[in-house]
């Protein structure tokens, strides 16, 4: 069973408030794209890499790759009109590569912190179930609200779990749920795991973690910054 890492970078990061797309901006001396490359890289259970990438910079994604050693990236494929859009040009492509059983993981490119813990967990659930979600438990209160302005009312956190990527599965499968969702009318799912709870289909969890931050902001940026200098003393110390 081959295991392919699908990067996701077609947006344009408007929330940036950047002149190029979040995903190529660069911290010390990297892009950000280079960094969740290189952990999809460096994992020795993934067999290659796919990014679908915002029109226009697909040139510089495949030179990024021959400067940082990226021989794992065997295709580049054109954004959509939205996320779930291009997740479906992504997933479509390598539907014409692999098997219906190979594993297919799709990860945000803006998550340049994903570990191989991550990755691996993502890939042994996958491979029981069919599918997994990255996620990490509900830490905060959670308030009920119509209007944004007041709560009446909050939700229990202990039943709830944030989500993260990568989010695992088979080819085959997440193939047929977007041909089944562009029939049912949905278009503009917000996630993979959305898409197949709105299908009325079930999503089994596997082990995020804080620092598997997705940079939106530029606040995101920060943290990301942050979290690379502990990961560099920790290296030091090793």
């Amino acid at each position: 069973m081959a295991v392919v890492g699908l990067l996701i970078a077609g947006g344009s990061g408007n929330r940036m408030h950047q002149d190029i797309p979040k995903q190529f901006i660069t911290v010390n001396e990297r892009p950000v794209i280079v960094y969740t490359l290189e952990a999809f890289e460096e994992h020795p259970e993934i067999d290659a890499i796919a990014v679908v990438c915002i029109e226009g910079w697909e040139q510089v994604l495949w030179a990024y790759a021959k400067q940082f050693n990226i021989s794992k990236l065997k295709y580049v494929v054109p954004g959509g009109l939205n996320g779930q859009d291009s997740i479906r040009n992504g997933v479509y492509e390598l539907e014409k590569h692999f098997a219906t059983e190979d594993l297919v993981l799709i990860h945000d490119a803006i998550r340049p912190m994903v570990s191989a813990e991550i990755i691996s967990d993502n890939i042994r659930v996958a491979r029981k179930y069919g599918n997994a979600i990255t996620v990490i438990p509900c830490a905060e209160a959670m308030m009920q609200t119509e209007d944004g302005v007041i709560s009446t009312g909050s939700y229990p956190r202990d039943n709830l779990k944030r989500t993260q990527t990568p989010q695992a599965f088979r080819i085959g499968d997440i193939c047929d749920l977007h041909r089944r969702a562009l029939k049912a009318g949905i278009t503009n799912s917000v996630a993979s795991c959305t898409l197949k709870i709105e299908m009325g289909e079930q999503v089994f969890f596997s082990r995020g973690s804080e620092k598997n931050v997705k940079l939106t902001t530029v606040e995101d940026i920060d943290i990301f910054k942050a979290l690379l200098v502990a990961k560099r003393s920790d290296w030091l110390k090793d």
